[in-house]
């Protein structure tokens, strides 16, 4: 489910962080124009540190050199996170050897039922490479707290049928590891691909 109160709260506070964007070396001149919201000079959303679906504590670092794209979503998400998961593959494999640059990271709102193994077998199907990270719940609040995202859990017909409502976007890192752009779901493959184009070639 998508919480569009989020989306457009992030949206506004992302608005207001670009005049910041001068102190980082992007000079008004200078500043791409990208396809969704641009985040450059951005003061959150700085980094995550989260076991991955192996038991490794992962962080940007780790992805130096490569456009990291983070979702945050479920595995028993109906839509909106299969989609996202699926045109990401799309763009890496239309990019042809420039998509081994890019890297997906998947971090689970979910980590009650989001096991290892099943989130292993769930990015699988999409990118062998995709990373998905799982924190203990109170991992997630902080990692959610620095990225600005929503989410909640929607109680079902029983107690194990519940779905979770969250932001429904994509955040995306340059080589340098500084978040830069808000990737709306809804863009499309077209949109994303033409800001990770963008950030491969250093804008």
């Amino acid at each position: 489910m998508i919480s569009r109160r989020s989306l457009c709260l992030t949206a506004l506070g992302a608005a207001t962080l670009l005049a910041g964007c001068d102190k980082l070396g992007f000079s008004s001149a200078s500043k791409p124009s990208f396809q969704g919201v641009d985040l450059t000079g951005a003061a959150y959303a700085r980094g995550f540190s989260l076991p991955d679906q192996y038991g490794r504590t992962r962080s940007l670092d780790d992805f130096k050199g490569k456009v990291v794209v983070v979702f945050f979503g479920f595995t028993q998400c109906p839509d909106v996170c299969p989609t996202t998961l699926a045109e990401l593959a799309q763009v890496k494999k239309a990019l042809g050897p420039d998509g081994d640059k890019v890297q997906g990271v998947f971090i689970t709102v979910d980590p009650e039922r989001d096991k290892p193994e099943l989130l292993k077998a769930y990015l699988e199907s999409f990118d062998p490479g995709f990373v998905a990270l799982r924190g203990s719940p109170e991992q997630l609040k902080e990692v959610a707290k620095e990225f600005k995202v929503y989410y909640a859990k929607v109680p079902g017909k029983t107690p194990d049928s519940y779905t979770m409502d969250h932001t429904a976007a994509s955040f995306l890192f340059d080589p340098q590891g500084r978040v830069r752009v808000f990737s709306r779901y809804g863009a499309g493959t077209q949109a994303l691909m033409g800001d990770i184009k963008a950030l491969l070639a250093g804008q």
